[in-house]
């Protein structure tokens, strides 16, 4: 008996080291926005004895990042909810696998220090800038700042702009109103910017890790996958209890100075968790309203584009 156990335990140990083998020859390509998940992941150190190899890409917003994703560029992609549904509903092949509660006043509607305009309500008859495009986080606030004030969508015009170009017109005086987000709306505060509205009560403030469809399906990639969204998870929870020094981090990577990136990353999450039911449901509302307003292109059933066993893989 004895003897068989010992047999059972060598087996065991040789399959352990055979699909640890095999995920050491994984490589993860990690997208990412304006290095908001590098900074995080640098910062806490939670990648360092990561069984797989990985490497970033970047992009200035949810847009770009998307078409990587469709073009299978990246296994990986963090974005909030609205991009993440226009993404689906494009036809990009992605599951959401875990969600990121984040700050309400990460996103927001600025004017000019010197601009006439003091209120949402003034916006109609003016041009405002959205970033980065159609579906956006920044489209979605709009919106929904546009309803409160009673203002019609159609007395608004909308632009949409990548944010490092509407960055450079906004300081330049070309841009009435700008709705945008972290870190393009903090760095645009640091210079002067006066905030209008930001998206507390208007918007969810979920944003979503998401993997492209490809990438799951390999059974390696998904448990690597798994692996990085739980680091990552452990990662805010770091970041959140070291502000300092993750703050020292973001601002060595963005090229801000401490003081201009402070404000940014102190709101710029409150944890990762595994996508809930509720977040589920939330996000379907989302859906079923930027459907009726011919946002989306087509209808999403935000629970098919949803894999909640991904966080938990082993």
């Amino acid at each position: 008996m004895k003897a068989g156990k010992i047999v059972l335990a060598l087996l065991l140990s040789a399959v352990a080291a055979a699909s640890m083998a095999k995920e050491e020859e994984v490589t993860l390509v990690l997208g990412d926005q304006a290095r908001n998940l590098r900074s995080l992941v640098e910062a806490s150190g939670v990648m360092k004895d990561a069984p797989y190899h990985y490497r970033w890409a970047n992009f200035q917003g949810a847009a770009p990042l998307f078409e990587a994703q469709r073009a299978g560029a990246v296994d990986t992609s963090y974005a909030g909810d609205l991009p993440v549904l226009m993404a689906a509903s494009g036809g990009v092949d992605l599951k959401i696998i875990a969600t990121n509660v984040g700050d309400n006043s990460a996103n927001g509607l600025i004017v000019p220090a010197d601009s006439p305009v003091h209120s949402v309500k003034e916006l109609a008859g003016k041009t405002v800038v959205v970033s980065s495009a159609r579906g956006s986080i920044s489209q979605h606030l709009l919106y929904g700042a546009l309803k409160e004030a009673s203002v019609p969508q159609k007395d608004v015009s909308v632009r949409f702009v990548l944010p490092t170009d509407a960055s450079a017109a906004f300081n330049s005086g070309q841009i009435t109103a700008w709705a945008t987000f972290d870190p393009y709306l903090g760095i645009a505060e640091q210079h002067g910017a006066r905030l209008l509205r930001d998206s507390k009560g208007l918007t969810t403030a979920l944003s979503f890790v998401t993997a492209t469809g490809s990438s799951l399906k390999d059974p390696q990639k998904r448990l690597a996958i798994a692996d990085f969204a739980r680091r990552l998870a452990k990662a805010r929870a770091w970041g959140i209890a070291h502000p300092a020094e993750y703050n020292q981090v973001y601002s060595t990577l963005t090229r801000l100075s401490p003081e201009e990136s402070k404000a940014i990353t102190a709101r710029i999450s409150h944890g990762i968790r595994p996508v809930s039911t509720e977040d589920v449901a939330r996000v379907q509302q989302v859906a079923d309203l930027f459907s009726s307003l011919a946002i989306l292109p087509n209808k999403v059933n935000v629970q098919a584009i949803t894999d909640s066993s991904v966080f938990e893989a082993r």
